[in-house]
Order: structure tokens, then sequence, then C-alpha cells
């Protein structure tokens, strides 16, 4: 595991308290989305078509110390959009420290060689930048040439300055096992802790829609990288990953994990959303509103179509980590045996009593643009109305 010791025992100790107090239904990361704009197009996301508006909007810095106030989750992560173009987002992370959480702030790194120097090394701190691939894989996945070696390039800048730096990896229908070897080859002699990875989730608004994995080419493609994993150790490179060990055994079809949505609540600049990072279908106003009254068993897979392909980390990860704490005898059969590579796969959830998609994007935009409106109304009468200075 490519996480700091400290950090694991401190989200285990966590997960214990939380398991013998009886919580059935508690976070282990917050996702923080603080905006939704971003300097990259990437056609596998599902955050790009917001009208400018809402692109505009966000998170203010009391708004993002007020819903860590509200979630205790260990972790927060901070993702987007783009992070970066957030102007107080150096404040905000200097608050989640202070707060003694352990933070990770994602990035396609473009800002990060101009930025860094607004950050300090911190040992709760970490870098997490996105990298889907070697430099083909990764350019094309985000639409723009040369992003892979200026990534590289800040991985390397950040690690001189003595930060915590990991990567992101996302996979889409396509990714070659070999070259995929390659490049976990390739960024373990980079000095990463290691590296996050996770098959794409098909957002309903992604531009390119023909190249999501579905639940059975998702274990192929993962049993395939791992059995090329086990090749390279043998030449003496070890992978190593920030990801629970069950999590990337369930990647290659050896759980049967269904989903945690409330492992890792979402705070964006609609409010706290229903129900999980991925599906976008109703909005909280408060952590408390989410967890109480968000029908859960409407979701996950085998209850709704549009979980039915999902094996994503944010979904699934929680899971994992929770059934490491309450059945370690699994980490030590997984410490000995290794990720399973060949042989029968676990039974999968049966998906064919799901209830059919409902799309209700749109009249979530329409409520924010109301709102939004109604706010510029409000100041320009405002405005108009207040006495002229004499």
């Amino acid at each position: 595991m490519g996480v700091p010791l400290s950090q694991a025992f401190a989200v285990g100790k966590y997960i214990l308290k939380q398991h013998l107090s009886g919580n059935k239904r508690y976070p282990l990361v917050l996702m923080l989305e603080p905006l939704f704009r971003c300097n990259l197009a990437c056609q596998g996301c599902g955050k790009i078509d917001y009208p400018s508006e809402i692109l505009n909007q966000r998170l203010s810095v009391e708004d993002a110390i007020k819903a860590a106030e509200e979630c205790p989750a260990p972790i927060i992560a901070i993702a987007g959009g783009e992070p970066l173009l957030h102007k107080e987002m150096p404040q905000i992370v200097e608050a989640y420290l202070k707060m003694g959480r352990y933070v990770i702030l994602c990035t396609n790194a473009l800002l990060l060689e101009k930025k860094i120097d607004q950050y300090k090394p911190h040992k709760n701190f970490c870098w997490d930048i996105h990298l889907d691939g070697d430099k083909e894989m990764h350019d094309r996945a985000v639409d723009q040439d040369g992003v892979y070696e200026r990534a590289v390039a800040c991985i390397e800048l950040a690690t001189s300055k003595g930060f915590r730096t990991s990567i992101n990896c996302t996979l889409f229908e396509g990714a070659d096992p070999d070259r995929v070897a390659k490049f976990m080859d390739h960024v373990t002699s980079l000095g990463v802790e290691g590296v996050m990875t996770s098959p794409g989730y098909a957002y309903e608004r992604a531009p390119d829609q023909q190249h999501f994995l579905n639940r059975t080419r998702t274990k192929e493609l993962f049993r395939a990288i791992f059995a090329r994993g086990k090749e390279s150790k043998t030449r003496g490179i070890k992978w190593k990953f920030t990801q629970s060990p069950l999590f990337l055994d369930f990647l290659a079809g050896n759980q049967t994990y269904a989903c945690t949505p409330w492992g890792n609540p979402t705070r964006n600049v609609f409010g706290w959303q229903r129900p999980c990072y991925l599906v976008g279908e109703g909005y909280a106003a408060s952590f408390k509103e989410l967890m109480e009254t968000t029908d859960w068993d409407r979701y996950g897979v085998g209850n709704y179509e549009k979980c039915s392909d999902c094996m994503v980390h944010s979904g699934f990860e929680a899971t994992a980590v929770m059934d490491s704490v309450k059945n370690p005898w699994k980490l030590a059969k997984f410490a000995l045996q290794g990720i399973k590579t060949d042989g029968p796969m676990a039974p999968d959830i049966d998906l064919t009593h799901a209830r059919p998609a409902e799309y209700v994007f749109s009249k979530h935009v329409e409520t924010k643009m109301a709102e939004i409106h109604e706010a510029k109304a409000a100041r320009v009468a405002a405005a108009l109305s207040a006495p002229a200075a004499e």
C-alpha cells in the first residue's frame, strides 16, 4: 500500500470506532468540488457542459470549512473542475490541515508550477496528479498535446520540493494491458507514493460515450494489467497503489461488493449531491439532510440502471476499506496470495431488476440558473436603491 502508515492507522481507527458504535452509514472521504470549471476539455468528463454562469460559481472558503465541519470524514479529496483555478485554494487546504484532516488535492498539473509555492509540504497533504496512461494515452484522453510531459515535470518538481505526490489514473475501453503495465513501471521510478486507478464512469453528459468500460471488460482489463504487474515484480519493479488491496482485488473480479455511496459524500456548488460523486439526482442543504433523507436503497449496482456498469473507486473503495477492517483475515490472505488473475471470477450482483435511469440533469441546472439570476437581480436592485455618495 502506498499511503503512510499513520494515515492508514488513523482511517482504520476511525472505521473501528464507527463500527463499534453501531453506525451503519458513515463517510470516509469528503469529495469537495469547489468549482466545475477546468482548463481542459476531456472527452470523458461529465462537468464541462454546464452553462458559463454555473462554471463561474465557486465555493467560498467559509463554505468549504463548513462542509468539513458538517462531515467528519478523516480524508478530504478536492477535485473539480480544476481546483487550482480557485484563487482561495491555498486557504482552504491550510484550513483543512489545521483541522487535522488528510488532504488530497487532485489536479491536471497545468497550473502547478505557477501555484506550487503557495503551498507548503505537510505530512497530511498530497498532490494527486492525473495521468491516464502513457504520453499518447493521456494526451488523447485530455484531448490536448503536451499535457503528459508537463504533468510528469510537475511530479518531479513537487517531489523535489518535499511534497507527497501520487497519481490518479482512469482507464477506458481500448486500454492495452501491455501499455498500461509499461506506464506503471515508468511512474514507479518517479518516486510517487503510488497510483490510484479506476475505470471511468459513464457520465451521461460526457462528449465521448463510446469508450466507457462495462463490468465484464473492467474485470478482464484489470486482471490482465495485474498479471503483468506480477511479471514486473519478478524484475524488481513493485507497483504501489494508494488504495485498499481489496478494492484492487474487486477490480480483478475477485470480490462481490455493493457500492457505499455515502462513503464518499460530495459537496459542490449545487449543495450536497445525491446519491454520490458520480450520479447527481438531487441536492441536500446539509450533510445531515443528505444522510438522513436520501433513499439509499434506490441506488447502486442492481438497484439503478445508471449504476449497472460502475466499479469506480468513489463508490466501492469505502466498501473495500470497511471490509478490510471488519474482516482482517481477507487482508492476510491477500498478503500471502496477491491478486488472483486467472480462474473463475466472483459472482456479480444481479442487474435484471434495476429500475430504469431517470434524466433530471436539466432540472437541476434550471434551478441553479434561476438562483444565480435572482441573486444577480437582487444585487443590482440593492445597488440602485443605495443612497448616492455625496
